[in-house]
Parts: C-alpha cells; sequence; structure tokens
C-alpha cells in the first residue's frame, strides 16, 4: 500500500499542523509547473504488529513498526518539496516521530514536551515540513526511543537531489539488531542497568531491511549507490567490503569529497548514514562477503554479494561521482564563539577522568581542562550514569547547557572522557567535524551524527541558523535515556 495518502487529522492536530507550516521558513519550497508548491501528502501508523526477522521456518517475531512493515515505508522525495506526514498512534503508549538529519522547524523535530506534546495513543499529528537538503535520511520516535525503536519502529527517508548520481541502481540497506530469545521474540529487558552503563543494548541477531541477509544479487560492471541507515540502539557497524573498494560520496545525508573509508571499513555508529558507490568488480558468478569487523573477536559475514552469470558491462563506468552541495551556511571559524563540552560518566567513567585530567595536568596547555575535569568529577552524584558538563539529564530536559547566538559561527570543542564511544547528535543542524584530537580532519566533512572514541577530544563547527531549542545527545539510546542528554538553545 502506498504511504502517499490523504491524511485523516482530527481539529486539535490540524491547528498544529497550520502552526508548523507557519514555521517552516528554512528555504522557499520547490514549486510544480504552475507555481503551486509541491506537496506530498503521506500517512504512517504506528502499531504492534509481525515480522519475519528470521528465515524460515522460524516464527514471525512481534515487534512495534510503521504501516505494519520494519523498516517503515522508505519515503522517496524530491529535494524541496514539502511534506505532509499524518502519524497515528495505535500504540498503547505515547509516541513522536523526529526526522533524523532534516533541518525542519522546531515544532516539527519530535522530542516530546520540547517540541511538541507526544502523540496520545489513538491520536494523528500532522508534521509539515520542507525537504531542504538532498540526502539519507530517516525517520523514529523519541518517546522512550530505546524501547520503541528497539521494537522496530524507525523507517528511511530518502531526498533525491535535483540531478541525482548516475548509477544502475539506487538501494537503501538499513541495517539493525535484535536481541532475540529461542522463541524468536523481542527479550523484554529494555533500560537494563548493565547496558545503560556499558555499551548499550546490543543485539544477537542483526538484519538488513528487517531480514537476515543471506545474499545480495549484484552484476559485474555494475555501478550501485548503497545508502547505509545505522538504525540499532548501540551498535557499530565497521563493514570490509572484501576485495571491493567502495567510495564514500555523502556522510548523514551531505556530500563528501569521494574517497575510499579509512582502514578500507566503512564506519557506523548508531543513527549514522554514509552513501556509498559500490562498483562491483568481482568474477562472474563468484561471492563476496561483506563482513563487520568493529568489535574484534565477534567479527561475523554481514551478507554475500552474489554474481550473476551475465555480465553488465567488461569495466565500471566513467560517470562523475561528485554529488552537489546542500545550502550550508559555512562557519567561520575565525571568527566564531568556542564552547567546551565534556563528556563523563559509565562504567570505568571515574578511572578515565582521572587518567585524563592527569596526562592533561602534564602538559601545560591542557591546565584548564585538567581543572574542568577535577571539578566534573566532585559535581558527579545522584542516579546519572551519563553526564553532560557534570549534568545528569533526567525527565524532560527544558533548561538549556548552551545558549548559541543566532545567525553566528560557534565551534564546540567535544571530549569524550569515558571508556565508550559515543555517537553524539545535535537536532536541527549539520555541523562540520574540523578537527579531531587537535588534528585537521581531511574532508571537514559535514555530520549530524559524530562517532566519538573514547578519551577523543573532537572539534565540530556550524552556523547556528535555526531557532529554538533543540536535544543534544549520543545517539546509544541506553546512554541517552540514563543521563547523556541536553538542550542547545539557538535565538
Amino acid at each position: 500500500m502506498s504511504i502517499f495518502l490523504p491524511p485523516t487529522l482530527t481539529r486539535r492536530n490540524l491547528l498544529a499542523g497550520v502552526a508548523g507550516t507557519a514555521a517552516a521558513t528554512l528555504l522557499p519550497v520547490r514549486h510544480g509547473l504552475a507555481g503551486a508548491p509541491v506537496v506530498r501528502d503521506l500517512a504512517l501508523r504506528a502499531a504492534p504488529g509481525r515480522s519475519a526477522l528470521l528465515p524460515a521456518p522460524r516464527g514471525r517475531t512481534p515487534v512495534w513498526s510503521y504501516n505494519d512493515a520494519v523498516p517503515g515505508p522508505e519515503i522517496r522525495v524530491r529535494q524541496g518539496e514539502r511534506l505532509r506526514i499524518a502519524v497515528e498512534n495505535g500504540l498503547d503508549e505515547e509516541t513522536t516521530v523526529h526526522w533524523h538529519g532534516v533541518r525542519t522547524p522546531n515544532a516539527m523535530d519530535g522530542v516530546p514536551h520540547l517540541t511538541q506534546p507526544p502523540i496520545a495513543p489513538g491520536e494523528t499529528f500532522r508534521y509539515e515540513f520542507d525537504a531542504v537538503d538532498a540526502g539519507t535520511f530517516w525517520y523514529h520516535p523519541h518517546q522512550r526511543s530505546f524501547e520503541q525503536v528497539g521494537r522496530g519502529l524507525y523507517g528511511p527517508l530518502i531526498v533525491e537531489e535535483a540531478e541525482p548520481l548516475r548509477v544502475d541502481r539506487d538501494v537503501t540497506w538499513v541495517l539493525d539488531d535484535w536481541r532475540l530469545g529461542e522463541d524468536a521474540a523481542i527479550a523484554g529487558d529494555f533500560g537494563g542497568r548493565h547496558d545503560m552503563m556499558h555499551a548499550g543494548r546490543i543485539g544477537n541477531v542483526v538484519t538488513i531491511n528487517g531480514r537476515v541477509a543471506t545474499g545480495f544479487a549484484v552484476r559485474r560492471g555494475e555501478r550501485i549507490r548503497l545508502r547505509l541507515i545505522n538504525a540499532a540502539n548501540a551498535r557499530i557497524f565497521a563493514l570490509d567490503f572484501a576485495d571491493h573498494a567502495p567510495l564514500v560520496v555523502a556522510l548523514d545525508g551531505q556530500p563528501v569529497t569521494p574517497h575510499r573509508p579509512a582502514g578500507g571499513r566503512v564506519v557506523l555508529g548508531p543513527a549514522m548514514r554514509a552513501d556509498l558507490v559500490l562498483d562491483c568488480t568481482g568474477r562472474v558468478d563468484s561471492r563476496a562477503m561483506v563482513v563487520d569487523r568493529f568489535y574484534e573477536g565477534l567479527e561475523y559475514g554481514l551478507v554475500e554479494l552474489a554474481y550473476g552469470a551475465e555480465p553488465l558491462r567488461d569495466a565500471p563506468p566513467d560517470w562523475p561521482l561528485e554529488l552537489a552541495a546542500n545550502p550550508l551556511a559555512e562557519p567561520d571559524i575565525g571568527a566564531a564563539t568556542r564552547h567546551q563540552v565534556l563528556f563523563t560518566g559509565g562504567m570505568m567513567g571515574r578511572m578515565v577522568m582521572d587518567e585524563m585530567a592527569g596526562s592533561l595536568g602534564r602538559d601545560a596547555s591542557g591546565g584548564g581542562m585538567m581543572g574542568r575535569m577535577r571539578s566534573m568529577m566532585g559535581m558527579m552524584h545522584g542516579d546519572g550514569i551519563w553526564l553532560i558538563n557534570g549534568m545528569a539529564a533526567k525527565g524532560p530536559v527544558l533548561e538549556p547547557m548552551l545558549t548559541l547566538k543566532r545567525g553566528r559561527s560557534h565551534v564546540l570543542a567535544m571530549t569524550n572522557a569515558t571508556a565508550w564511544p559515543h555517537p553524539i547528535h545535535l537536532h536541527g543542524h549539520s555541523f562540520r567535524v574540523v578537527s579531531r584530537n587537535g588534528d585537521p580532519t581531511p574532508y571537514r566533512e559535514w555530520q549530524d551524527t559524530v562517532l566519538m572514541a573514547p578519551r577523543e577530544t573532537v572539534e565540530i563547527a556550524l552556523v547556528a541558523d535555526n531557532p529554538g531549542d533543540w536535544m543534544f545527545h549520543c545517539h546509544i539510546l541506553e546512554h541517552q535515556m540514563s543521563g547523556m542528554m541536553g538542550v542547545i538553545r539557538v535565538a
């Protein structure tokens, strides 16, 4: 069934949608031949269902899904079009939808109690925003996301360029993992303290587009645009394409200088995306395994590239690889206001802070950070497992941790003083990743979610041009719900 349906709206949600329309001022919408805006009406329904995650003869797994599918239906629109999406809540609890990586007006961002009241069971809310950037995005709840996402509520959102890359196929892989029992049911231990304090909820079954993958059919000489989306609660992927050498052409939906991934592995933390150009150079009737190598000693084969008997062409095509830039304001690093952000907590957190503070103490240039870390150690208290600048979020987060002056350039110098990696996501904006541990990044990539290694310092730069109160958090969802979350105000 098509998701492009006339939405059914209550009067209350119609008024909410009108308010959102008035706020949609990032860019003009794409217009049709007669000058009228091109508007796409869509409908999504979140509800319990069942899905065949595992191959036969295993049973179907009880899940929560959009439009009875895991992942939810792929929303595919053109850059500049306006989306009106009616979301009906068929669950027995409240929900919302966040359009991850899309620069929406604040009222359409889908964060409960911060940008909107949550959608009650049986109610419908209409989201309305313009697709200002082309690229690979996705949608998911922000209400109890550690369980709602973990039970299957997510889907891809693809915004096509005016002139897309020339390829033979444009393919989306939504990657996820699941913690399943012998009965194929999802384990109900969401929000467990061990997961919160360590790496998050890592599953024991990995799927591509909601299925355990066996083979992916390709042809020699074929060029594929492969859009990867990591929808897992906590799993980090590091994909090795064997003898193939994919080129990264976009990260988190934003074009980047085409390049081979560092170490030959495409690394994606939760919520991160990468667009690859994959030239299929294998022999006819051969097979090549794509292997996930992120967790040492726990490597596994994700899927086989299975070559058919008939080649498409003898050699890869000589087609352009550069994507057109999106309309992002370029930050002025020299004139930027600088802000320090310190992530602490978790298992072994105090040990890492003490170690890093001692190291900085021996380096005169790091004395300020050493004092800050010592101070943070003294502030850690209460139930918070993870902290940002010494504070652990509890309940609805309303008071901003930082205020960024609207229209100005800002640099966030972020230090991960923990023993665990964290994919850090800022709502409402994309930012340039400008340095890691003091070294300039080779591509100054635009991202909305940046993966920080333990003990790493990362600098990001942005123009704060989207007003409102925006979520800022770790996208390992168990870390978010146990404190690693805050609000950044743009005003």
